[in-house]
C-alpha cells in the first residue's frame, strides 16, 4: 500500500469535500493516485447517493438566457458541493437542459416539477446525483421581460446579470452605444451589487432602519444631537450613491461620473430617455449557510492525537 500522506488527504478533500478518513480509504484503495481515488469516491456515491441530500451544496453555476428578439430574460442557479463536479460535463449538461426548460415558465411556476423529456426536473436531478455522486440543487431561477434585455455572466458562472431598459425609440434599441450602455450596467451590477433601480424603489422601512443605525453611530461618537438631522440626511444621501444602481459610479470609465449621468448623456445623444426598468442578479451560493469543518479536530482523530 502506497504512502498516504496528510497533504495528499487535503487536498483530495479540498477537491471532493469528503470526509477525512474517507479520502485518506479512497487513496489507499488507489494506491495513492488522486485522480482514481476522486472516481472511487464518486462510484461509492452512486450506490449512497439519496444518503447526500442532505449534504450542503454551495458550488456549481449560475448561467443565463435570453430570448432572440431580446425582449425576455432568464437567469438560473443550479448547486452541486464541489468546483470539481461543477465542472464537468454530467453537471453543466444538466445546467443546459434546466436553462431550457426555464426558458418556457413564468415567473414563479414550479421548475422543479417541470418535464425535461420524460421526466421532471427533479427525477433529472436525482439521477444527476446517482451519477456524480453529490447532492445537486437546483436553487432558484427568475425572469424579466419588457424593454431590451441584456444577460452578463461573470467569472465562468459565479454572478449572473439580468437587465432591461427602455430606448427612446425602435432605432435606438439597436443602436450600439445603447447596446454598449446596457452590457457595461449589466457588468457593473455585477460587480457593485446594487439592490435597487433608483432610490424610489427602495422602501420607507429600509430608510428608516438606516436613519437608526445612524442615530446609533452618532451617539456612540458623542456627537451633539442637534447635529444630528443633518449628518443623518447626508449619510443617507451617500447610502443611496452605494445600493442603487443609478447613483452608483460607474467603473468602467473612472471620472466620468454615475451610471444616471452617463444614462442622461446617452439619452440626449439618442433623442430620448432611457429607462431601466428591473434587473436581477444571482450570485452562486449567496445566502446559504456553509458548514464549517473543524479540520484540526479531524486531523487529530486521524492520527490518534
Amino acid at each position: 500500500m502506497a504512502d498516504i500522506s496528510l497533504s495528499m488527504v487535503k487536498e483530495l478533500r479540498e477537491r471532493t469535500h469528503a470526509g477525512m478518513s474517507a479520502c485518506k480509504e479512497a487513496l489507499g484503495e488507489a494506491a495513492g493516485d488522486l485522480d482514481k481515488a476522486v472516481e472511487i469516491l464518486m462510484k461509492k456515491g452512486t450506490i449512497k447517493a439519496a444518503d447526500r441530500a442532505g449534504k450542503v451544496a454551495t458550488e456549481g453555476e449560475v448561467r443565463a438566457w435570453i430570448s432572440p428578439d431580446k425582449k425576455r430574460g432568464v437567469v438560473l442557479e443550479v448547486n452541486c458541493q464541489t468546483d470539481f463536479v461543477s465542472r464537468g460535463d454530467e453537471f453543466k449538461a444538466f445546467v443546459g437542459k434546466v436553462l431550457e426548460v426555464a426558458s418556457t415558465l413564468k415567473k414563479g411556476d414550479d421548475l422543479l416539477k417541470a418535464k425535461l423529456g420524460a421526466e421532471t426536473v427533479d427525477e433529472a436531478r436525482t439521477a444527476v446525483i446517482a451519477k456524480t455522486g453529490e447532492n445537486t440543487v437546483v436553487r432558484r431561477f427568475d425572469t424579466i421581460e419588457g424593454g431590451v434585455v441584456q444577460s452578463y455572466v461573470h467569472m465562468g458562472g459565479k454572478i449572473g446579470v439580468l437587465l432591461a431598459a427602455d430606448a427612446p425609440n425602435a432605432d435606438a434599441a439597436t443602436n450600439a452605444d445603447f447596446i454598449a450602455f446596457l452590457d457595461n450596467c449589466s457588468m457593473q451590477i455585477a460587480a457593485m451589487g446594487p439592490l435597487v433601480v433608483d432610490k424610489s424603489n427602495v422602501a420607507a422601512a429600509d430608510i428608516d432602519k438606516q436613519k437608526e443605525i445612524y442615530k446609533a453611530q452618532l451617539k456612540e461618537e458623542g456627537k451633539p444631537e442637534a447635529a444630528w438631522p443633518k449628518i443623518i440626511e447626508g449619510k443617507v444621501a451617500k447610502w443611496f450613491t452605494e445600493v442603487t444602481l443609478l447613483g452608483q459610479d460607474n467603473v468602467w470609465a473612472p471620472g466620468e461620473g454615475s451610471i444616471d449621468k452617463l444614462r442622461q448623456e446617452l439619452g440626449k445623444k439618442l433623442g430620448g430617455e432611457v429607462k431601466f426598468l428591473s434587473f436581477v442578479r444571482f450570485e452562486l451560493g449567496a445566502g446559504i449557510e456553509k458548514k464549517t469543518d473543524d479540520l484540526a479536530a479531524e486531523v487529530a482523530k486521524l492520527t490518534g492525537g
